[in-house]
């Protein structure tokens, strides 16, 4: 197929080129490098199978060029990240908003499938663990900009579940539980790039509120494949869908998860919210993804064990402190080889 990917240069945008041109399809991706980095697709550079344009997907006239050229859409383009969000919420909100209008009124225009990446954070602070996808939405007040991010793209799912229903248009919403992996920086809040620089570093890393709070981390090449594999099932046309793992662990034992695996000795300093993100910053306590109807779905089961993600990230980690093989915002992968990511 002939995949278009928006933010295709970003984190998980360019893992899933990587991935779909490895499997011998056509890819093109579309960043304006706001938050995307072309050394995240520098492998692919020169591949027959690979195109990038560099615009933004608020941009109509670029958007009906690339989208002409596709089969498929894989809607990646967003501003991301707790910093981000809560440091520009206009860009949030218009990038997030008015680029995935733009998006889908193009795909509608040229008959083309769109695989919509929404997030977890949609769920906003609902007290029902875990998560499953027809549950109540429960967000904080519009006073808080911390939720403008989540409201934002519960807006593009409604908006992506309005054109199949009223156009036809065919669309799979895909809520990713964070993900994980090479080429994702802390520069934008991520906590566990953050933690694995903070530990090869020497400490201390800096955890935020008392580390109570839980997530399940999954690696980005199982995120992936559920992207490529969703988007190849027609059943998936019109649904929503959870993809994560549900090993939940608590922020603060991540952290001496890190510092057990990174040998460095690195201390643990706890630091408040309000220092971190600002006053009236609200943090939730539990995220954790019911995966039911993925597995009914796919067949679903995450492969790579959390030890392992950070095993792997301290270890480019350390290359690039040595100045040696691929830095920690690079995979060991090489797109040009045949074989399965997964």
């Amino acid at each position: 197929m002939k995949a278009l990917i928006t933010g295709g240069a970003g984190f998980i945008g360019s893992h899933l080129a990587d991935y779909l041109v490895r499997a011998g399809h056509h890819v093109t991706i579309l960043d304006d490098l706001s938050t995307g980095r072309l050394e995240n697709v520098r492998a692919l550079e020169g591949h027959p199978a690979f195109a990038c344009r560099i615009g933004s997907v608020t941009d109509e006239r670029t958007v009906a060029e690339v989208m002409s050229e596709a089969d498929v859409v894989f809607h990646l383009a967003a501003a991301v990240g707790v910093f981000l969000v809560v440091q520009s919420p206009v860009r949030t909100i218009e990038t997030n908003v008015l680029g995935t209008e733009i998006i889908l009124r193009q795909a509608a225009a040229h008959g083309r499938k769109v695989i919509l990446a929404s997030t977890s954070e949609v769920y906003g602070k609902s007290p029902k663990v875990p998560y499953s996808e027809g549950d109540d939405l429960v967000m904080g007040p519009t006073t808080v900009g911390r939720w403008s991010y989540a409201s934002s793209k519960a807006i593009e799912e409604f908006l992506a579940l309005a054109y199949w229903q009223e156009k036809r248009l065919p669309v799979v919403i895909v809520r990713p539980f964070n993900v994980v992996g090479p080429r994702q920086t802390g520069q934008y809040g991520m906590v566990l790039p953050r933690f694995i620089g903070q530990a090869l570093r020497g400490g201390p890393i800096t955890v935020y509120g008392e580390g109570r709070q839980t997530r399940c981390f999954s690696h980005v090449r199982d995120v992936v494949d559920v992207f490529v594999r969703l988007a190849e099932h027609p059943a998936a046309v019109g649904e929503v869908y959870n993809v994560g793992t549900d090993s939940e662990i608590s922020i603060k034992d991540l952290a001496l998860r890190v510092v057990a695996l990174a040998k460095t000795g690195a201390a643990i300093q706890f630091i408040p919210y309000d220092a971190a993100y600002g006053e009236g910053f609200e943090d939730l306590q539990r995220r954790v993804p019911d995966l039911r109807k993925i597995r009914a779905a796919i067949g679903y089961q995450p492969r790579v064990r959390l030890d392992d993600i950070i095993l792997e990230l301290l270890e480019l980690g350390r290359a690039q402190v040595e100045h040696k093989g691929p830095t920690i915002q690079q995979s060991h992968t090489n797109p040009r080889q045949p074989g399965p990511l997964r």
